[in-house]
């Protein structure tokens, strides 16, 4: 495809994100309210983080051309995966604090699978044209599609498991401990690259 081609592209993308999580995040935040489970309300807001990411990247491709505006965008992607990271680890922490699991795992298997399956779509996709376009606000989204990837197979994980062996209550939260830190060490990879005078707004992905 020429650069045109996949300019449309990634608006097309960045479109179907913010359609599926908007979607997504209201219905997890549904049952994660009437099921008392913090994951998968905390899963739902997630979504919302990938809504404020495709918007960045709508927001820069609007002007594809701009250094600064990738700077910009890139910078602002970081700082929701450090959003991100604190509102993870602040629903784990209670969590394991209570010594509690939601009552139900089944919105959240259901849930996450089909997250997990559409996700890695989007993802695929994401790299592809970040890629084809050199361009780090794109591959900073695709990265923050990964996150939710991430996420998904943290609740599916621990919902199988509660399902399967209540004892183990601490999985989930344990792991999204674990998965925050990695996330807010990427959010400050890009923060500390989108602020770098060496910023060109190339992905540095591989060829």
């Amino acid at each position: 495809m020429n650069p045109a081609q996949w300019r449309r592209r990634a608006l097309w993308l960045s479109g179907l994100t913010i359609a599926y999580n908007l979607i997504e995040g209201l219905v997890s935040m549904a049952f994660g309210w009437t099921d008392d489970s913090i994951a998968l309300f905390g899963f739902g807001a997630d979504s919302f983080i990938e809504v404020a990411s495709a918007l960045l990247v709508l927001w820069k491709l609007l002007d594809h051309g701009s250094l600064e505006r990738e700077r910009k965008a890139t910078r602002g992607i970081g700082q929701l995966f450090l959003f991100l990271a604190a509102g993870i680890a602040g629903g784990a922490i209670p969590q394991l604090i209570a010594r509690r699991h939601p009552p139900t795992s089944m919105p959240g298997l259901v849930i996450s699978a089909l997250s997990l399956a559409f996700m890695a779509y989007l993802w695929r996709a994401k790299l592809r044209a970040a890629q084809a376009m050199d361009s780090a606000t794109l591959h900073a989204d695709a990265t923050c599609s990964l996150a939710c990837i991430q996420l998904s197979g943290v609740l599916f994980t621990g919902s199988l498991v509660f399902l399967l062996i209540p004892a183990l209550w601490w999985i989930d939260a344990a792991a999204a401990l674990g998965l925050a830190f990695l996330i807010g060490r990427e959010g400050f990879q890009m923060l500390r690259a989108a602020r770098s005078v060496g910023f060109t707004g190339g992905c540095g992905c591989p060829p």
